[in-house]
């Protein structure tokens, strides 16, 4: 069996590693560590959870350990999608470097420029970025990238999905053509092999594990809920999380809750605290002090429920979490990999529990597609579903978990009054009209419209096959129903009416 000892690291490293508590490397460090000593470019995939930090802080030491920096002017760069990521990163670099005399700069957004740039100012060897942050500084003539020898991009695939592929690729172009480039990723999509075919020197490829696969210590359970009504389903969704955390009663030491929207992970939070649970939110609109102060109660134990975005499906290292819950099924199924790897670290094991909807249907099928394996399913602990009661309703309203529901405004129309038909009339059925009286124009207030819709109803409707026969036999007597089309009498301007200005009759004749 492969130990760190066997991997020619320097012996100020080795000696940190064993006392951090390690002794065999992992599948990806004993693969990878070799070939970054050999000062080859490496292309790692694996698994989130398996050691890729360490596979590249360690090496990257026992290189930079030779040679000194300058001022603005970093020796090595490690790029990372999130803060939390990158944090993580700075801290594996104080354990592992901390009886050599290299420095570290850590440059995240959420935090003042002023303390960055002394350290920058300083001269660094180890530069720890999120890539927006780091164009900052670049774009503000306070950092020179043409010292960089070794270059890192951790978590590739979620750079791509957050967008920052355009940026990766113009800070690969800041860099000298010499570096030695260590690339990790949990999977391949075709952007990124476009982009390590482009920038890598034939790298070294690990791979310890089949892309985007669970770790087999994970308990996976999908459960179920059909909601009586569409509007109710993030009410009972709410309802189904609280009675699984109850029901795994004290195997729950602390759990990580992921939604998908950053409002959902707000309504959620508050949600479990009016229920008693301790739960705190975490997501990318929150103040960096906010955000660490919340990882830091978790980690410690002080909080039980970290209610997620997205932002913590990457770079949070806490080994001891017991559970996930997937309370929406994420839209990208590489999340659901990277989300329930968050359990189940280091060997340990770890549940994992996804709460779906019938309309989820389809985002199931494309996570187990992805690793492909149907995902176990369970009884939901809400038992079938019941039509909501005026008191349920009630009950929901006084603990927030009331569905919203919307309100259609509506407007009458302003119809026209439906004249009654005489009785019995006086007139002659072949007299003709001279001139038709207009039809008064019903009034618009809420009085008026329901008695007219009250008199249209209540009237009979006449078959229309006797209305024809009756309209025909009319005519034959060369007379026309009121409600039938006139042809215009002579000398009248069609479309004008009864009421035709007089220049429009006169004749004008050319001389």
């Amino acid at each position: 069996m492969t130990r760190f000892s066997d991997l020619s690291l320097d012996p100020k490293v080795l000696k940190a590693v064993s006392e951090a508590g390690y002794e065999t490397p992992t599948p990806i460090q004993a693969q990878a560590i070799p070939h970054a000593l050999e000062g080859r470019d490496v292309l790692g995939i694996a698994q989130t959870g398996t050691g890729k930090t360490a596979s590249f802080t360690l090496p990257m030491i026992t290189r930079l350990g030779r040679g000194r920096a300058r001022a603005r002017m970093p020796r090595s760069l490690v790029l990372a999608p999130t803060r939390e990521l990158a944090a993580q990163v700075a801290e594996n670099f104080d354990i592992y470097a901390r009886y050599t005399k290299l420095t570290k700069a850590l440059l995240i957004g959420g935090v003042a420029f002023g303390e960055q740039n002394k350290l920058i100012d300083r001269g660094v060897d180890v530069l720890i970025a999120t890539p927006g942050r780091l164009l900052d500084h670049f774009e503000r003539g306070k950092l020179l990238l043409t010292g960089v020898e070794v270059m890192v991009v951790d978590e590739a695939d979620r750079m791509l999905d957050m967008g920052f592929i355009p940026d990766i690729e113009r800070i690969f172009k800041l860099t000298p053509f010499t570096r030695q480039t260590f690339f990790y990723s949990a999977t391949m999509p075709p952007e990124i092999e476009r982009l390590t075919k482009t920038f890598l020197q034939n790298p070294a490829r690990v791979e310890v594990a089949r892309q985007a696969t669970a770790s087999e210590t994970i308990e996976q359970v999908l459960i179920t809920v059909t909601p009586p009504r569409r509007d109710r389903a993030a009410s009972e969704k709410r309802k189904c999380l609280r009675a699984l955390i109850e029901s795994e009663g004290d195997k729950l030491t602390n759990a990580i809750v992921f939604c998908n929207r950053k409002v959902e992970v707000d309504v959620l939070t508050k949600s479990l605290r009016k229920h008693k649970i301790d739960a705190a939110a975490i997501h990318g609109d929150l103040d960096q002090s906010v955000r660490t102060r919340t990882l830091e109660g978790f980690r410690n134990g002080e909080l039980r429920i970290l209610v997620a975005s997205d932002v913590a499906a990457r770079g949070l290292d806490v080994p001891s979490v017991s559970h996930v819950f997937n309370f929406d099924v994420p839209t990208h199924p590489e999340d659901y990999v990277h989300r329930i790897g968050r359990t189940g670290r280091a060997g340990r094991a770890g549940k994992a529990l996804t709460i779906a909807t019938p309309a989820d249907d389809k985002l199931i099928a494309a996570v187990e597609g992805l690793i492909r394996k149907p995902l176990p399913r369970a009884d939901s602990p809400l038992g079938a579903p019941t039509l909501p009661t005026q008191a349920t309703e009630d009950a929901d309203t006084a603990s927030g978990d009331a569905p919203a529901r919307t309100r259609r405004s509506r407007t009458r129309r302003t119809t026209r009054a439906e004249a009654p038909a005489p009785a019995t009339s006086d007139v002659p059925a072949t007299a003709a009209p001279q001139s038709a009286p207009e039809t008064p124009v019903a009034e618009t207030d809420a009085t008026a419209a329901p008695a007219a819709a009250t008199s249209r109803s209540a009237a009979p409707r006449q078959d229309p096959g006797a209305r024809r026969r009756e309209r025909g036999k009319d005519k034959e007597r060369g007379h026309e129903r009121a409600d039938d089309r006139r042809e215009p009498r002579r000398g009248a301007v069609v479309g004008m009416g009864d009421h035709v200005p007089d220049f429009l009759m006169r004749e004008f004749r050319a001389n």
